[in-house]
């Protein structure tokens, strides 16, 4: 009793101009505030690493809520980049720390 298997049909493959290309806007550096400096540097860099800088400064100090690990207490740094709030969800601290990018 053997099964026969249908041979897989191959659809054809994706043309070149179909692949995703970077948005410049993203890697475009830009110049961090005095407040948001003191937390990752003053050097102008893309928003992708200053996501980065900002996430290993929270995991260095230990920052993120260990109840609801969305949430990141702030110390006194980064408490003048979320406008004096205390606490802030991952999700509007981006908003908050464009605010602080030229």
């Amino acid at each position: 009793m053997a099964t026969k298997k249908k041979a897989a049909t191959k659809k054809p493959a994706k043309k070149a101009a179909a692949k995703r290309k970077p948005n410049a806007a993203f890697m475009k550096p830009m110049t961090p505030s005095a407040a948001l400096g003191a937390v990752i540097g003053v050097k102008a860099m893309p928003r992708t690493e200053v996501t980065k800088k900002i996430w290993d400064y929270i995991k260095k100090n230990k920052l993120q809520d260990s109840k609801n690990r969305r949430n990141i207490n702030a110390d006194d740094k980064l408490k003048e980049v979320f406008g004096g709030k205390k606490q802030v969800s991952m999700f509007e601290m981006t908003k908050l720390v464009s605010k602080h990018l030229k």
